[in-house]
């Protein structure tokens, strides 16, 4: 039996994703959480196999849970779950350790895939996406920019973009302010922002 733990600040989804499947002979879900510290309150006392996990989690999100997940727990496998754009994010995120990424516009078919191909060890994208990324076509805009971006650059920007002060990003990642202010400085200039207010509207434009 594949356990699973479910990660998503909507309660519908946990749950729904619970009864989904409630009567598959192969998956379990193991329980649900609602933000990103909870996870590991949660694996402290539970053994899951894969984590479904939304990239907006309240507290930490998915990418630096990601981070911290592949040190404590490295034989969990994750599978970001997100309603962002899989050509803007997929990657940043198997960078960071996910074993995969689905949109949640994919049909409970492609989820049941997914989970299936990751818990035998596989890689799961999209087959569009992989097939772009085989023969080398550029995504898009958005894809294209964000391509310029490091995996701590596209999670500062997420941090920034929800509202978080230079502070409170320092503490997340764990890195100093100055390191953010660093951050800041080269995502203004790969994104071609003159100040904060046009850097996240940037990052609105790159996510619509």
């Amino acid at each position: 039996m594949i356990k699973l733990l479910v990660a998503d600040h909507h309660p519908i989804i946990r749950k729904g994703l619970e009864l989904l499947f409630l009567t598959s002979p192969v998956i379990q879900v193991e329980g649900g959480v609602d933000d990103g510290e909870s996870i590991f309150s949660f694996l402290k006392n539970n053994t899951v196999d894969i984590l479904v996990s939304e990239i907006d989690l309240p507290k930490l999100n998915g990418i630096t849970a990601l981070r911290r997940l592949k040190k404590e727990y490295p034989n969990v496998k994750v599978l970001i779950f997100s309603t962002h754009p899989e050509e803007v994010y997929a990657m940043s995120s198997i960078k960071a350790g996910a074993s995969g990424y689905i949109s949640k516009t994919a049909n409970i078919l492609t989820l049941r895939e997914a989970i299936l191909k990751i818990n035998q060890g596989g890689i799961y994208l999209s087959n569009d996406l992989t097939h772009r990324l085989a023969f080398g076509e550029r995504i898009n805009r958005t894809g294209s920019v964000y391509k310029k971006l490091s995996t701590r650059e596209v999670e500062v920007l997420k941090l920034l973009s929800v509202g978080k002060k230079n502070k409170e990003i320092a503490q997340e990642l764990d890195i100093n302010e100055k390191t953010v202010s660093t951050y800041k400085a080269r995502l203004m200039k790969k994104l071609n922002a003159s100040n904060l207010v046009d850097l996240l509207n940037q990052a609105k434009l790159l996510e619509s």
